[in-house]
């Protein structure tokens, strides 16, 4: 009757060494570390990076715990805070021939002491958020009607040259907001221009107008579901540039994540200095789109045994290879509409690139008068250029073309984002701003830990006490609870802050909850004359309806807060939900395992432990033992 199979065990076992496995990482503490990122467009970290940080530690007499690559960066963890900072130094010359211009960012950073086995197994800890390590928080408001303004700039344009293209005539072209109006002389040429507007701008909603003079007009404007793309596409655009203006920071875990409609937010765990977060967020990039001189000047200049050529500037591009450069801009930034990765004519990886109107009329010309040149884009952050790629011009193009070469297709993903989201798509304005020092952080963390200890004994004393060795599993099932709950979230990398450790406190106490349940109803059966083995049977079996009604109830105000919220509210939600989910499996299946493998294989079960049990006065067999007989009747 209270036997599980094997496998149940076995599944128990399991579940126990993983959440083991999972919790253990979180146990070591953080050791000093070196993080080395890109610092510049053109310089990819890859595996190669290692081994030149490792040779460097080497050549100082430095010897690391491990030297890794980590995501998009490479992680040198060292014994000690000395060792950190003299590493720091040494990785900077090695790897920066130019301190005033460098190609990586050398920064100092905290890793987990685990060991190198649970690396392994993907084993990592929790992320700390801002209010226990501390660090930077931004909210930034993104200006969605500057994004629509200049979807509608590039409409006009874009209607300009479709009409002059076609020879359709028109008396004016307007814009008042975000709708276009064009004005026409008779009736028959708005018919022929709503005609041709209608199949090429497919996403704009058109209505004939008159005026009261008798003018005839075509008013314009994006059909709704467009124009909420565009304000998503926006929004994407610049959460991913922030993304890579934020690397150059050195930030381990940065969180930058969209918040309801128009909103991101920006958290910097670690980063002190307000001043130069604010700088690096805020600064502007722009693209340029220039021509490469050929000339046998310029090839002297490339490779240094000449004077760089009088109306070209001297770049370098991927691979470290010099670029002489012509200085006349023929394309910027705001011409292109789009970049995205995809395959060319020979299935070869390539980048699909989209201008507009003024775009299509310059690329038009250039690349009639250049084929078999090669043309450079390069972007520029706080005056310093870089080249991103400089493709060979094969044929004439229009609105649209594609770069395509020797690149594979991550390298082609990485060039349409450095295109596409090197400058922000729309501006942002930073509407909230906190700073968190790292003691409070420390602090945060100890008085939160010391709530979960001291919260976690007193529910384990009053269970022993109440309900003796059936308290003693059910303080057991807790702890197998909050053991899979911390493994849970390493799993996941959550990020584990405040209302986080709330969360897990208030687990906790619901999870016993469950177990409380049990406990009585147990008691209940032992009450009305059931023999212990029946009563242990009907207990779990009765009180587990109960047990999953208040668990779905408290899920679903859970989900709801995982729904609507944001911020600290969704950070507790998410605790919230794992552990209502790992106190059903702890209370109901892990704690009755417990009792069925100490009291099952008992075929003779004459009493249980399970505290007191009030029976009314006067009824038969009366007791107040802590040790249960079973009645006559059982």
């Amino acid at each position: 009757m209270n036997r599980y199979p094997l496998w149940k065990y076995v599944l128990l076992a399991f579940a126990l060494v993983i959440g083991l496995v999972y919790t253990l990482p979180n146990l070591f503490g953080q050791s000093p570390a070196v993080q080395v990122s890109s610092g510049k467009v053109v310089v990819k970290v890859d595996g190669s990076l290692v081994g030149r940080v490792q040779q460097a530690l080497d050549a100082a007499g430095l010897k690391p715990d491990y030297v890794q690559l980590e995501g998009n960066s490479v992680r040198a963890r060292l014994a000690d805070t000395d060792a950190q900072l003299k590493a720091k130094d040494v990785i900077g010359k090695a790897l920066n021939a130019d301190p005033a211009d460098p190609s990586y960012i050398v920064a100092l950073n905290l890793v987990s002491r685990s060991p190198q086995w649970l690396a392994s197994l993907h084993a990592l800890p929790m992320n700390l958020g801002l209010d226990l390590q501390g660090g930077v928080h931004f909210l930034m408001q993104v200006d969605m009607k500057a994004a629509l303004t200049k979807k509608a700039e590039s409409l006009t344009g874009d209607i300009r040259t479709l009409l002059r293209d076609k020879n359709v005539r028109h008396s004016g072209i307007s814009r008042d907001g975000n709708t276009v109006t064009v004005n026409f002389r008779d009736e028959a040429t708005r018919s022929t221009a709503l005609g041709l507007l209608s199949d090429s701008l497919p996403d704009v909603q058109w209505t004939p107008q008159a005026g009261a003079n008798g003018d005839l007009s075509l008013s314009g404007a994006l059909k709704p579901a467009e124009a909420i793309k565009v304000q998503q596409a926006a929004l994407k655009q610049n959460i991913t540039t922030l993304h890579n203006r934020v690397n150059e920071l050195g930030v381990a875990e940065p969180v930058i994540q969209q918040q309801g409609l128009d909103r991101v937010v920006v958290q910097l765990p670690g980063v002190q200095d307000t001043a130069k977060a604010k700088d690096i967020i805020g600064r502007t990039a722009t693209l340029e789109l220039r021509m490469v001189d050929d000339s046998a000047e310029a090839a002297a200049a490339a490779t240094g045994s000449g004077p760089v050529p009088f109306g070209t500037e001297r770049y370098v591009e991927r691979g470290g290879r010099p670029l002489i450069v012509k200085r006349q801009v023929i394309l910027t930034g705001d011409n292109l509409a789009d970049a995205q990765p995809g395959f060319d004519d020979h299935q070869q990886p390539a980048v699909h690139l989209k201008v507009d109107a003024k775009g299509t009329r310059i690329m038009r010309d250039i690349s009639r008068d250049n084929v078999g040149k090669r043309m450079a884009i390069l972007l520029f952050e706080k005056g310093k250029g870089e080249v991103i790629t400089a493709p060979v011009i094969r044929g004439e193009l229009g609105a649209s073309f594609q770069i395509s070469g020797s690149m594979t297709t991550q390298e082609a993903t990485d060039t349409a984002l450095l295109l596409r989201a090197g400058s922000l798509a729309a501006p942002m304005e930073i509407i909230e701003e906190r700073t968190i020092g790292p003691s409070l952080g420390a602090d945060n963390i100890a008085k939160g830990f010391h709530s979960l200890t001291y919260g976690f004994a007193a529910i384990a004393v009053f269970m022993c006490l109440y309900y003796l060795l059936f308290g003693v599993f059910s303080t057991l099932a807790l702890a197998f609870n909050l053991l899979m709950l911390v493994a849970m979230l390493s799993m996941m990398q959550a990020t584990l802050t405040l209302p986080g450790i709330a969360a897990i406190a208030l687990a906790l106490g619901m999870a016993i909850d469950a177990n409380v349940l049990i406990n009585e109803r147990v008691r209940e059966e032992l009450r009305n004359g059931s023999s212990p083995q029946a009563a242990i049977h009907a207990g779990y079996e009765r009180a587990f309806a109960t047990i999953l009604d208040s668990n779905i109830t408290t899920l679903i105000a859970g989900v709801a807060l995982l729904a609507f919220g944001s911020g600290p509210v969704r950070g507790f939600a998410v605790v919230h939900c794992l552990g209502i989910v790992t106190s059903m499996f702890s209370a109901v299946m892990f704690s009755r395992g417990l009792v069925n493998l100490w009291y099952g294989r008992q075929k003779k079960l004459k009493s249980v432990s399970i505290g007191q049990i009030w029976r009314p006065a006067g009824a038969a067999g009366a007791s107040t033992s802590t040790e249960v007989q079973p009645s006559d009747a059982s």
